[in-house]
């Protein structure tokens, strides 16, 4: 065994004395390390057999906990129940936490943490999230306890605490500032190679000495060296993830071609002969780099969420205790059991019974309808929805972190991570692509140079720099920059850009009615008055008792000639009353006004009377956009279904008007979710669109989801197409823009890998000289840019 002799823990990187007491063995050789911290870190993850971290890495670690015994016997503390209640989810059998993961430094990082609490007996399932420094833990309790999973980590280099919220969008601006770093120095150097190298291939410069040229040579190699190691780093992280993975993905063949030209234009600088090409792998980074950093700006404008995903879970209750005394707490600390006051226009603060009262619900936040439900004792209620008319008693059936809205999230993050996800074409052509490119450049090295050819390297650099990837590289984020400016124009925003492929699949269109359908507020559909009154009259009755009411069906009555009304009464799930010109009037439902609706001409839901007579009738209900009709007839060739949240009765009326498929209402969030996935097991590719928090769930297990314009944020983190309008009329765009957007890639892909084939004989036989081959594969592709901007005429 052999002793490093570094000055620098071998761990973290940071100053180490070589003569210091700590040390541990590491891939053979007795490291240095810089403190007890270190030390213990490296030991753990050699006894686990995870040595294979400090090759796979690409930065040196974070130090290592200095006081690291103490820290291990404080970590005890999260075993506390009461301190879990906030962030430990229990089903049951296991129990569920987010942890934000300090110390994550690259790929590396994230596999050494899956593999090592892989090992940890107790631990079921571990899903780490390098980008968001993240990782999802499921672990049987009776096996072990949250402390033993934080210490599991600590061991080896990570301090992990409970995740919050409000870190997401700080994340996702750290690494929007990491991608502009890297775009602009990119764009610098590519700027100034280009003109230096220009000069120098069509001497620009006029004749000019070879130490002269020389010294361009190597003033261009420094330029592109920051582009290569710092700008091009995502790429090679990238790669070594997959390749960490033992797997092949498109940052694979980008690493190559870079490193490749690098490596060959730096041998040409040292010997002084050949040709380089530096200003080609600075353009290719920077056009790459630009693609990615415009797919994540798309990406995080329609991710623009509240850093608290649960707003809409209660926060205070107010609790009745057995003497009758009403006192603030946390509904969080609500247990079954307990009784609360809630309020006229309060928020219900937990799931619970009503025991007292009766009064008009708010559900929307649930159901997606707006239309409020009438709630009697002995009902349930659910926290997050809001009391409208009367005080309420209401007593606790389960903890807020059991509450249906939380359910209701907790569906949306397993559907999630559920989704299917479909590969790259690219991916699956440069798998091979790549290791026939490798092969055939090691071939050619070795035939020509049994030959006895002095040039056996630069053909062989030829033929890799000939056939590198970079059109291949492009062929699908150039199309997908392209298709999301395009969409981006007309209001379209993509959160990934795989969904532009998945769209191209699609068989079934499933939609929300109310707010995705509709306009998302009541109208007059059609009325119908008796014959000999006067309907300015009559309309302008109800129009007065209707400004009475509070109810939503109101709005729907609007009249500026509105006349006096006494007596007024609400009947709560019936109607409203009140005398006006000295007669009684009553305007509601049937039953309420003792109307028999057959007699009435129209498929009314409101009716109004006067002393027992029915004068007229209407129809309310929640009018359709403008445009709904005509763009469901655009998507004809699809199986169009509606699954809502309303009344069976509503969704037949709305169905009779539009080309539906089928129509099924009363549904709730879960039997949605239940819905696409029948269909998805019956071999359908389902494209949701829908709008509410009750949504949330199905847009999430769909192939690809579409939030509408007027969507809460919930159903906006749900989705991966975002509409920033209210109209449908961007969905037949965006279906037909994700086609054209799959026959570019394709072409694309086609001319890549044709230029190759055409271009590997010339390259092999040594015709092709490196600055030939450099000028035949950036013009390979300027063509793939050049088709895929077509994309936006």
């Amino acid at each position: 065994m052999t002793t490093d002799t570094s000055s620098e823990c071998y761990h973290c990187g940071l100053p180490a004395d070589p003569q210091s007491q700590y040390h541990a063995v590491v891939l053979g050789k007795d490291r240095v390390m810089c403190c007890p911290g270190c030390e213990a870190v490296a030991e753990a993850i050699v006894d686990n057999g995870l040595e294979d971290y400090y090759q796979f890495r690409t930065e040196p670690a974070a130090q290592g906990d200095v006081n690291f015994q103490n820290t291990l016997s404080k970590l005890s503390v999260y075993d506390d129940p009461a301190l879990q209640e906030d962030f430990v989810y229990d089903d049951g059998a296991h129990k569920e936490i987010q942890l934000t993961v300090e110390g994550i430094t690259c790929a590396a990082c994230g596999w050494l943490i899956e593999k090592q609490l892989a090992r940890v007996n107790g631990i079921s399932q571990v899903s780490v999230n390098v980008s968001e420094r993240r990782a999802a833990v499921s672990w049987l309790p009776d096996a072990i306890q949250l402390s033993g999973i934080l210490n599991a980590l600590k061991k080896i280099g990570y301090t992990a605490l409970p995740f919050q919220p409000d870190q997401h969008e700080a994340s996702y601006q750290s690494e929007q500032k990491q991608f502009l770093k890297k775009l602009g120095l990119a764009g610098l150097m590519t700027m100034q190679v280009m003109m230096l190298m220009t000069g120098l291939y069509f001497d620009l410069f006029g004749s000019i000495e070879r130490e002269t040229r020389q010294y361009f040579y190597w003033v261009a190699l420094v330029l592109t060296t920051p582009v290569v190691f710092y700008s091009g780093s995502t790429f090679y992280l990238g790669a070594i993830k997959a390749i960490s993975a033992r797997t092949v993905n498109m940052d694979v063949p980008v690493t190559i071609a870079v490193f490749g030209t690098y490596i060959a234009g730096l041998k040409a600088t040292l010997l002084q002969s050949g040709e380089v090409y530096f200003e080609s792998i600075c353009m290719f980074i920077f056009l790459l780099l630009l693609s990615r950093y415009l797919e994540h700006r798309s990406r995080h404008r329609a991710t623009q969420i509240s850093a608290n995903m649960m707003q809409y879970i209660p926060v205070t209750a107010q609790r009745l205790d057995a003497d009758g005394n009403i006192t603030a707490c946390l509904a969080k600390h609500l247990l079954p059991g307990d009784k609360v006051v809630v309020k006229p226009g309060d928020t219900i603060p937990i799931d619970g019974r009503i025991i007292e009262g009766s009064s008009a619900i708010d559900e929307a936040m649930l159901t997606g309808e707006f239309e409020p439900v009438i709630k009697q004792v002995g009902a349930t209620v659910y926290g997050g929805t809001v009391n409208q008319k009367s005080t309420l008693i209401v007593e606790v059936h389960q903890q807020l972190k059991y509450a249906l809205v939380n359910q209701i999230i907790r569906l949306q993050s397993t559907a999630m991570a559920n989704k299917p996800k479909a590969a790259q074409l690219a991916d699956t052509f440069s798998r091979y692509f790549v290791v026939a490119v490798l092969f055939i450049s090691a071939a050619t090295y070795t035939y020509w140079y049994w030959q006895g050819n002095d040039e056996a390297f630069w053909i062989a650099i030829a033929v890799l720099v000939a056939t590198c990837p970079c059109a291949l590289g492009l062929a699908t984020p150039s199309a997908l920059t392209c298709a999301m400016a395009r969409l981006n124009k007309q209001g379209v925003l993509l959160k990934r850009a795989d969904a532009l492929e998945q769209l191209t699949t699609i068989s079934t269109i499933a939609l929300d009615k109310t707010g995705t359908l509709t306009e998302g507020k009541f109208s007059i559909v059609q009325s119908w008055y008796l014959t000999g009154q006067d309907p300015a009259h009559l309309f302008a009755v109800a129009a007065s008792l209707e400004a009475r009411s509070e109810h939503p069906i109101g709005k729907a009555f609007s009249c500026n000639n509105l006349l006096t009304v006494s007596d007024f009464a609400v009947n709560i799930g019936g109607g409203i009353s009140g005398t006006v010109s000295n007669k009684q009037w009553h305007l509601g439902s049937a039953a309420f006004t003792g109307t028999d609706a057959q007699t009435v001409p129209i498929t009314a839901n409101v009716f109004l009377t006067c002393e027992g007579q029915c004068l007229a009738a209407f129809e309310v209900a929640d009018g359709l956009k403008p445009d709904t009709a005509a763009t469901l007839a655009l998507l004809n060739q699809y199986k169009l279904i509606l699954l809502s949240g309303d009344t069976q009765r509503n969704v037949d009326s709305l169905a009779a008007h539009l080309p539906l498929t089928t129509a099924t209402g009363s549904l709730t969030p879960e039997q949605k979710y239940r819905a696409v996935q029948q269909l998805q097991a019956a071999g359908e590719q389902v494209m949701m669109l829908g709008d509410g928090i009750n949504d949330a769930p199905v847009l999430a297990s769909a192939d690809v989801s579409v939030a509408v314009g007027n969507a809460n944020d919930v159903a906006r983190n749900a989705a991966d197409v975002v509409l920033l309008s209210d109209s449908l009329s961007a969905v037949p765009a965006l279906l037909d823009i994700a086609a054209r957007t799959r026959n570019k890639i394709r072409q694309n892909m086609l001319w890549a890998i044709g230029y190759n084939l055409l271009i590997l004989p010339f390259a092999v036989s040594g015709l092709l000289l490196p600055w030939m081959a450099v000028i035949g594969m950036s013009l390979s592709s300027i063509i793939v840019v050049s088709n895929s901007t077509r994309l936006l005429k």
